[in-house]
């Protein structure tokens, strides 16, 4: 079964332990939950860790995506259907 260490509100650690058998850690040993995780908070439940920040994209990306749109609306006013130009560009 996994374990948090905990030390000052703070897991340290988690690993597996039969919960019985003698095991000495540098803090407490607390059962864990789905949500524990090393670095996270603990303060009588574990404290579940934040989502994910999504990074911002880069200039280039933001470039690479304008001139795709620019290309697929180019290729639009020739008169290309969506299934045409996927068929030309591969799907990129």
């Amino acid at each position: 079964m996994a374990y948090a260490i905990v030390k000052d509100n703070l897991v340290t650690n988690i690993v597996e332990w039969d919960g019985v058998s003698e095991y000495t850690v540098d803090g407490e040993l607390v059962q864990a939950t789905d949500v524990a995780y090393v670095g996270g908070a603990y303060n009588g439940s574990f404290v579940a860790r934040p989502p994910t920040p999504v990074p911002e994209p880069t200039a280039e990306e933001i470039q690479k995506a304008a001139d795709k749109q620019s290309a697929h609306d180019k290729l639009s006013a020739l008169g290309l259907t969506d299934a045409e130009i996927t068929a030309l560009t591969g799907g990129a």
